[in-house]
């Protein structure tokens, strides 16, 4: 008893000392994330928590600063936005290609600021570079939301750039910039840019209140024109954005998501009263349960629920019932359990970049334990009680799968443990670094590299990929971009995950 008293005088000594009072809100009295493992753990998750938070800058584009840790890289798309007269250097390129797509960027951003307002107030010295890495993104996304009623929402050809396999220091594909605006909506890529802004402002109201306000001034913009003008994106983009990222989900779970990230991050009843009035049009009840860069629904529900959970508001009651429908369809044996399992353990729900749905389900299930935790309530599915305690365990044996407990001894994150991916499909990670060649590589020269089966030369730190089939096979080829391509949307659920379980342990 002395331990759980000591470890939690710890947390409130984090919680008093932290640069962000704010992400210390959602830990009351009650909350001992002690009790729920053991102090032995076999996975070194502030190593991985770590690694996760540098890949990103393996994926920044734009003039790297002076403190950049991925040192293979070098400045790219420096004339990015040119081709329309607007300044758009900077972001991240999605994956393994060169192509800047503002839609998963925001979700990615929406993502990276969820795990530090629910984690960050454990996440000690790697709170700052999860801060810098959400600045990156941020301060690209202000950029791209320049003008009123206009997003530049892809910079890039992406047949033209998948035609290449070239470094983005060398690329001399077409920067093309594409928008959406009046003519042209996009309630999808619009509704997410606002939660992303949103759900930034957040983080950075404490650190830095005056950008934090600038962030949220963008958002309430925004959103407004998501809402005003409706469409989904592909419809009038789709030889650009199809079959890339399409809005195969439609519109409805952004506008949702987005005044819910807007209703926490202004406290403007406003919002609350979007909720209310347009949820059930825009899907809320729907029994979808796959949350990732296209579809929010679950996002929504679960952000919705804390909102009822802890801040007592019953008109939002019915979150909790939606998000006990999603939990309970990853509970096997329960009743409504729809979720497959490969037979080595890891949550299945489709063949390309499988991991996305791991890691950000991972971050779904810790971040609801966290919320029932503090109302004191559980799950109930049919019959059967499903604790917080019980999500934690399922959360943490999904990260644990991804990190090297699996049938193969696999670690899926690179560079983390003995064993990783060595050929993954990326560009800049599979041909040599420019201080290794200063040489242009031109485009199509690279190919013979990227089908070959020579390791790539350059280790991008953290990358998690798309990871193995159904039958827990990986073959660690880099064609195959559906296993072996890495993306900032699969690696940003996992920080706040990685960060609950090494402050768990005791490892931070």
């Amino acid at each position: 008893m002395a331990l759980s008293l000591s470890l939690f005088t710890r947390l409130v000594l984090l919680c008093w000392f932290t640069t962000s009072l704010l992400l210390c809100n959602g830990f009351p009295a009650a909350f001992h994330p002690h009790h729920h493992h053991p102090h032995f753990a076999k996975h070194n998750y502030r190593d991985a928590l770590t690694k996760s938070i540098i890949f990103f800058e393996g994926q920044r584009s734009g003039k790297l600063p002076p403190n950049q840790r991925i040192t293979w890289r070098r400045d790219s798309g420096l004339t990015d936005g040119a081709a329309m007269h607007v300044d758009l250097v900077g972001g991240y390129y999605d994956a393994g290609d060169n192509v800047k797509f503002g839609f998963p960027m925001a979700f990615t951003t929406t993502m990276l600021s969820w795990s530090v307002i629910e984690f960050g107030g454990l996440m000690k010295g790697e709170l700052r570079n999860a801060r810098e890495a959400i600045r990156w993104a941020t301060d690209y996304l202000l950029k791209a939301t320049v003008h009123p009623d206009t997003i530049y929402v892809q910079v890039g050809d992406a047949n033209k750039d998948h035609a290449c396999w070239e470094r983005p220091e060398d690329m001399d594909t077409p920067r093309t910039v594409i928008k959406i605006d009046r003519n042209y909506p996009g309630s999808d890529v619009a509704g997410e840019t606002a939660a992303a802004l949103a759900a930034a402002s957040l983080v950075f109201r404490r650190s830095d209140p005056t950008y934090s306000k600038l962030l949220v001034r963008r958002a309430i913009r925004v959103f407004q024109f998501a809402d005003k003008y409706r469409g989904a994106y592909s419809n009038g983009l789709k030889k650009f954005v199809c079959p890339f990222y399409c809005s195969y989900s439609g519109y409805q779970d952004e506008l949702l998501w987005g005044a819910a990230w807007l209703h926490k991050a202004t406290r403007n009843p406003t919002y609350l009263n979007y909720i209310q009035v347009n949820g059930q049009i825009l899907g809320a009840a729907e029994y979808d349960n796959t949350f990732g860069w296209d579809n929010k629904h679950v996002g929504a529900r679960i952000l919705l629920s804390k909102a009822f959970l802890v801040q007592k508001l019953q008109s939002l009651h019915g979150y909790k019932d939606h998000a006990d429908n999603f939990i309970c369809s990853l509970i096997p044996g329960a009743s409504f359990s729809s979720a497959q399992y490969t037979p080595g353990g890891l949550l299945f729900k489709m063949s390309d970049s499988n991991m996305q749905y791991v890691t950000s389900t991972s971050f779904l299930l810790l971040t609801y334990a966290k919320y029932l935790t503090s109302a004191h309530r559980v799950v109930n599915c049919g019959g059967t009680t499903v604790t917080a305690k019980r999500l934690r365990t399922i959360a943490k044996r999904q990260v644990d799968y991804i990190l090297g407990d699996n049938p193969l001894k696999m670690s899926y994150m690179v560079g983390y443990g003995p064993r990783y991916p060595q050929r993954i499909h990326h560009r800049g990670s599979s041909l040599p670094s420019v201080g290794a060649h200063p040489a242009k590589i031109q485009c199509s020269s690279g190919f013979s590299i990227m089908k070959s089966q020579s390791p790539n030369p350059n280790v991008l730190v953290g990358a998690i990929v798309g990871g193995p089939d159904q039958h827990d096979r990986f073959p660690d080829e880099r064609p195959d971009y559906e296993q072996s391509e890495p993306s900032t949307y699969m690696n940003a659920p996992l920080v706040g995950a990685l960060a609950y379980l090494a402050h768990s342990f005791g490892q931070l």
